[in-house]
């Protein structure tokens, strides 16, 4: 076992390395022994006698605990992680006065001033016995519904590099990629619509504001009022707003920062919220465009923005989950309710320290890297987590929610297997998986539904592709069908402390010979942890 993991771990480091921007030729040499290592391994694999453990994998026999417990885990399963009174006092954390305020709330109500007095019935028995069985019999139907579904996949071809953000506008599909420009894709056609060349850095990060914050950008320039708009970030520092139907920016923002991520808040006025290479939150005025708060948030690059009603989390490359609260004020809108750090999260040192957000109540889905779906809930700081893949070898990249269905990434650093795995809401509980041959690693994802309620989604990373679910007949050569992984049905949701086998450590130093001397941690390999653009993009 001691040099399949010496394998698995030298395999990762070059899946990380041919992300970057520049190599070096000792860095050449490493990749180009890909191929060389991958077959060394499924030799030493084949050498081993019975089957091997699978890590993160609850066995069969819990079905009905399961069925219990998992809508309400994050509240009810018991952490691992301590206090977070004690968390807050080791932590240096930016705009600490905001803390015992919101421990108060906490305390005082367990809830805040934006979700207002819950007031609970007990269940009787009967009762909870009914309702157990109806969810059953409504995860049963959706189960089958998906065993049946089939998606047709169109490649769209233009980008240059890496697309490391996708967004969906209408019938119109945008993408940003890290060959610094952004593309609008008409999708009935499958045709690029327009080019919108303008940053002089990679791109990192889109947002498109709903068509009534559009309409009163739209005035104001004197454009259609069916003007539809979309933000672009980049490593350039500056933030973009773009004009879709006559692919012209109409307004630049010079964040004086690598922008990271961002995000739209549509709440009162609106505004635009960023985050940076450098850990710094920033908020932007709609109506005026200029900044109305900045706040040295994060110890590492934000990596993550994202909203939810008056609410705005923020993720970084360290692991740290912050929760605002945005009041709308003209002047620092932001206030901090929670700060739970990588050290609670679990998420800190992660592959490329790359931290991905989908908040949903709250619970919090985090995507980090690793074969697990982690989920916080952002109150109580307890963790619990989902796995999204049946090895350690797999990596999650990117955590999506669309109706009822949480979606995850996942790849295989070691075969290069790629996979969509679905999950029922709120449940959990696994679906179906989405797979083909030589499926490439999906880096982002985005989503919408058709009139007719059928599923579209758009995902990028090396190949930027549209998905397009088809009726329950008619299926062409190079469809693709819903699978289902066994190794996965028997997946619980489980506290972090359930499962010995938690992540891997080994990412960070390669101990083999000559190349221990050169191979660092994940994300710090340049000294700059916090710009995963520029060093790691997975």
């Amino acid at each position: 076992m001691g040099e399949v993991r010496k394998l698995q771990k030298k395999l990762r480091q070059i899946e990380n390395l041919e992300l970057k921007f520049s190599l070096t030729p000792e860095e050449r040499f490493k990749i180009s022994r890909k191929a060389e290592l991958r077959s060394r391994l499924a030799e030493v694999q084949l050498q081993l006698s019975g089957p091997q453990q699978t890590p993160g994998i609850v066995g069969d026999g819990k079905e009905e605990k399961m069925k219990r417990q998992v809508e309400d885990a994050p509240e009810t399963l018991p952490s691992q992680t301590p206090p977070a009174s004690k968390v807050r006092k080791e932590e240096e954390v930016s705009n600490a006065e905001a803390m015992p305020e919101a421990a108060a709330r906490q305390e005082d109500g367990g809830g805040g001033a934006e979700t207002g007095m819950r007031w609970e019935r007990t269940e009787s028995p009967s009762e909870s016995d009914e309702r157990l069985r109806q969810e059953d019999a409504e995860f049963t139907s959706l189960r089958s519904s998906w065993e049946k579904a089939k998606f047709r996949l169109r490649l769209l071809e233009g980008h240059n590099d890496i697309v490391t953000c996708v967004a969906a506008v209408d019938n119109l599909v945008i993408s940003g990629s890290r060959d610094t420009t952004v593309k609008v894709w008409h999708v009935p056609t499958a045709t690029e619509h327009k080019n919108l060349g303008g940053h002089t850095g990679g791109v990192t990060c889109l947002s498109a504001p709903p068509p009534e914050y559009c309409k009163r950008l739209s005035r104001a320039l004197s454009l259609s009022d069916k003007e539809r708009f979309i933000l672009s970030g980049s490593s350039d520092c500056y933030v973009k707003i773009w004009a879709l139907s006559i692919g012209q920016c109409v307004k630049s923002i010079y964040t004086f920062n690598a922008v990271t991520a961002l995000c739209f808040v549509p709440e009162e006025d609106g505004c635009i919220i960023t985050g940076s290479d450098g850990g710094k939150v920033q908020a932007w005025s709609w109506h005026t465009f200029e900044n109305c708060q900045s706040v040295n948030a994060h110890q590492e690059a934000v990596t993550s923005v994202q909203s939810q009603g008056p609410l705005v989390f923020t993720g970084s490359a360290e692991g740290g989950v912050s929760v605002w609260e945005n009041r709308c004020w003209d002047r620092d809108p932001l206030r901090l309710l929670h700060h739970w750090s990588g050290r609670v999260t679990g998420c800190g040192g992660g592959l490329g320290g790359r931290l991905i957000l989908s908040p949903r109540g709250d619970r919090v889905f985090l995507a980090h890297g690793q074969a697990w779906i982690k989920i916080l809930n952002w109150r109580t700081g307890t963790m619990s987590r989902l796995t999204n893949h049946s090895s350690i070898t797999g990596v999650t990249d990117c955590a999506h929610q669309t109706g009822g269905l949480l979606i995850g990434s996942c790849y295989d650093l070691v075969n290069g297997e790629s996979s969509l795995n679905l999950f029922s809401l709120p449940q959990c509980q696994y679906l179906a998986s989405l797979t083909w041959s030589d499926a490439p690693r999906i880096l982002c994802f985005a989503s919408w539904t058709t009139g007719s309620g059928d599923h579209r989604w758009v995902t990028g990373g090396r190949n930027l592709i549209v998905w397009e679910q088809l009726p329950g007949s008619g299926k062409q050569r190079g469809d693709v069908t819903v699978k289902r992984d066994s190794r996965l049905e028997s997946c619980l949701l489980e506290s972090e402390g359930d499962s010995d086998d938690d992540e891997d450590s080994d990412d960070c130093v390669d101990d083999d010979s000559d190349e221990g001397r050169h191979s660092q941690c994940d994300g710090a390999a340049d000294g700059t942890a916090g710009s995963w653009l520029r060093c790691v993009l997975q």
